[in-house]
């Protein structure tokens, strides 16, 4: 027969160790909801892109694509060279943005092919590429340190 105490102790751990396993499965199903993945426009032109969650879209914006709509809404494409995929954004641009130059979309594709950005992160300084467009543009055959050339 065993002891009491021995008894109650492999209870308690055994109850924790359900409690964090729980615990664990709730935080990893919050995160997975929240994910956001990135993909580049060749990639969601392939399929690779699940078209029924949220996505980054990373790439340059191609040149002479801006277009102003009504009140703050805007249109542009994004390109990585390979493929081009069209944006339509209802907001404020950040002040860096502008054609040729690097651009992370947050949103979702639409059914008439649109990506509709709720959120727009333009590159900061000269030499800021996230990782994931530099080697997004890279596989597109752009030189990883060429600078973009721009309109303006």
């Amino acid at each position: 027969m065993k002891p009491v105490k021995r008894n109650n102790r492999l209870l308690m751990l055994g109850g924790a160790g359900v409690l964090l396993a729980s615990s664990t499965a709730l935080i990893m199903s919050a995160l997975n909801q929240n994910i956001s993945y990135f993909y580049s426009p060749i990639e969601i032109q392939r399929g690779e892109a699940d078209l029924t969650r949220r996505i980054r879209l990373g790439g340059l914006v191609a040149n002479g694509t801006v277009r102003r709509g009504d009140d703050i809404e805007t249109f542009f494409d994004v390109t990585d060279g390979a493929a081009t995929i069209s944006v339509a954004y209802r907001g404020i641009l950040p002040d860096l943005f502008r054609e040729g130059q690097g651009v992370i979309a947050h949103g979702t594709i639409q059914s008439d092919g649109y990506f509709k950005a709720d959120t727009i992160l333009a590159k900061h300084d000269e030499n800021y590429k996230p990782k994931e467009l530099e080697d997004a543009l890279e596989k597109a055959g752009h030189p990883k340190n060429q600078e973009p050339t721009s309109s303006y």
